[in-house]
């Protein structure tokens, strides 16, 4: 193919913009976010091993949404458009592309290219008509997932498998706490942690996610919402569930009082791996600030009494500093996708007009597993 062929027409789209960073994302979302039109990407301009993908569905995540704010541990300097994954049609592919052709069904790597990726791709977030990136930042699609699916994969699947398997050491028999199981990632926690044998005790505060996450996999669900809204104690119940003995390995999402009570409910020398803390998201200043001023706080008496390895979990800032874990992990992400061992959940769907509203919905904790947007 010529490096100028262009085999399908690209006209004119939109894409989201944030166009400054807020105090909080809810800030973000009512005054920072538009959407714009948005010109085609002419490949006249591009880099022979570039692609250009016809966007069909991008995912609505919670880095997505904090990052609106700052708030996150990567900040993209606005205006940009916001969208770590997305999933596509190659519409055009530079004459050294070797791994898709055009037509190709494909999706995005977010470390690679988009808002979180360092480079000259970062302006090309997936919240949009067409997105550019290099062509080992795509992948076809694995298995039988659908567009929606396929963009809600890489990041939360391999999070899960960075924290559990890489950080986590999980192993065969053993058992694991899931909290925030009916998120992206904890849903991802709960089949990863099925796949290679574990036991599985998942944690939420409504009983109808909690319903997913059983049709998911796990073994037990427990409620953490107490009668009057707040955190409900369940050591009991995790004590009960595991014979008196207590989990081996705490997967961590939520922080703040949930994580003081889960040092309740384990064995003595378990693993506990913060996986992020989405009960207390304003731990960092507004408008990218940065600094912690509300940074949480663990017990250490209790850390030390039952010998207790706590475990930082960050995938995408370790991959940055070791290169090398990425491969396996990613390969293996694949492959339980190619043979359908796998498969995200999508409970929210929206047009890219309403893109506010998928961002509120993520926010309020209204979505079960991922949400996503359809530009077209």
């Amino acid at each position: 193919m010529a490096y100028d062929a262009v085999p399908m027409t690209l006209a004119e789209g939109k894409r989201v913009v944030v166009t400054e960073l807020g105090e909080t994302p809810p800030d973000a979302i009512e005054n920072h976010v538009v959407v714009e039109p948005m010109p085609a990407p002419d490949p006249k301009t591009l880099e022979p091993n570039d692609v250009i993908v016809e966007v069909r569905s991008a995912s609505v995540g919670w880095v997505d949404v904090i990052m609106t704010s700052g708030q996150y541990q990567h900040m993209p300097a606005p205006p940009y458009t916001p969208g770590l994954e997305y999933a596509g049609v190659v519409a055009w592919a530079g004459p050294e592309v070797k791994n898709v052709k055009v037509g190709d069904a494909v999706l995005s790597d977010g470390l690679l290219t988009g808002p979180r990726s360092l480079g000259a791709y970062r302006a090309w977030g997936g919240w949009a008509s067409w997105a550019v990136a290099p062509s080992e930042a795509v992948h076809k699609i694995p298995g039988e997932l659908s567009f929606d699916q396929a963009c809600n994969l890489l990041g939360n699947y391999e999070t899960a498998y960075h924290c559990l398997i890489a950080r986590g050491r999980l192993r065969a028999g053993e058992t694991v706490l899931v909290h925030g199981a009916s998120g992206a990632t904890g849903l991802a926690a709960v089949q990863i942690s099925k796949i290679v044998g574990a036991k599985v005790i998942a944690t939420g505060r409504s009983e109808e996610k909690l319903a997913i996450v059983r049709e998911a996999g796990a073994d037990h669900v427990v409620s953490t919402r107490g009668e009057d809204g707040g955190l409900r104690a369940f050591r009991d119940d995790v004590k009960a569930l595991t014979g008196g003995a207590g989990v081996d390995v705490v997967y961590d999402g939520v922080g703040g009082d949930i994580s003081v009570e889960s040092l309740r409910c384990v064995r003595f020398g378990a693993r506990f791996l913060i996986v992020g803390w989405a009960a207390t998201p304003f731990v960092a200043k507004g408008k990218g600030g940065r600094g912690a001023p509300n940074a949480n706080v663990l017990p250490t008496n209790l850390i030390m009494m039952k010998g207790l390895d706590v475990l930082g979990c960050p995938a995408a800032i370790s991959t940055l500093h070791d290169p090398s874990i990425r491969p396996p992990r990613l390969a293996q992400v694949l492959a339980w996708a190619e043979e359908g061992k796998i498969t995200p959940h999508v409970s929210h769907r929206f047009p890219l007009a309403e893109i506010r509203e998928a961002m509120r919905a993520k926010w309020s904790g209204a979505v079960i597993g991922g949400a996503v947007i359809h530009p077209r």
